[in-house]
């Protein structure tokens, strides 16, 4: 993406961690931004990003669980630009009731599900009309390493796992749909970062984590779509 002007981008999860600093980088940077979030409109983050940046920040209340939630809040959207260049499926849970087939939460595992695999997935249906007409359009789902078949050494985390593993495959098939619209669409792992759900011990900050995303996000070419990459943009094995 190495167009100058600025660039007109989306992502859940926009609250707080990752999504909240991304906001923040972007809106630095000179882009313009729409932040959802479950709670985004009380989200004291985004209120002083808003108070800063005026009209290149908008807000919206959005659950990606909630198919009328996203063609609601998507419709919004449209209603305010006529084209989107970069989509961020940032919002994400990590549920963790049970590590073994004896105490396995099912329920959790389908929330998992409906959240980290299929939120991104209704997010890119409803906003392909706007990507498609985007400068050098792109999908960036975030994805972790514990998606990862050749990486899974220890088990556990079963629904997080699988919620990963999933996206991985439809980002995959998002790439190969959206290549006739010109739409890039990857997974990226942020790595292991001090957020809510990395926790204390995690040894990359916040800042850093963004800094190297950002940079790899920028230079995904066509030929990277349906990729796997560290926050580098490096490949991963699946």
């Amino acid at each position: 993406m190495t167009s100058k002007r600025p660039r007109r981008i989306i992502l859940t999860g926009a609250s707080r961690g990752l999504g909240l600093e991304f906001t923040r980088s972007w809106l630095a940077a000179g882009h313009h931004v729409f932040a959802l979030a479950r709670s985004a409109s009380t989200s004291d983050g985004l209120a002083k990003l808003a108070a800063d940046h005026g009209d290149a920040l908008h807000r919206l209340d959005m659950t990606v669980a909630d198919e009328q939630s996203v063609v609601r809040t998507c419709e919004q959207i449209g209603e305010t630009w006529d084209a989107a260049d970069l989509l961020l499926n940032n919002a994400g849970i990590y549920k963790h009731k049970g590590d073994t087939l004896a105490d396995l939460d099912l329920d959790d595992c389908l929330e998992s599900i409906k959240v980290n695999t299929l939120g991104p997935i209704r997010m890119a249906r409803a906003l392909r009309p706007l990507l498609r007409k985007g400068n050098q359009p792109r999908i960036i789902n975030m994805t972790s390493l514990m998606g990862s078949l050749a990486d899974n050494s220890s088990g556990g985390s079963w629904g997080y796992r699988m919620s990963k593993t999933a996206l991985n495959m439809a980002s995959r098939n998002m790439a190969h749909e959206l290549a006739s619209d010109g739409i890039i669409a990857v997974v990226i792992h942020p790595g292991w970062v001090r957020t809510d759900m990395g926790g204390v011990g995690a040894p990359l900050t916040i800042e850093e984590a963004v800094a190297s995303m950002t940079r790899a996000m920028d230079n995904f070419t066509i030929a990277q779509a349906g990729g796997f990459y560290d926050r580098n943009g490096a490949p991963l094995p699946w």
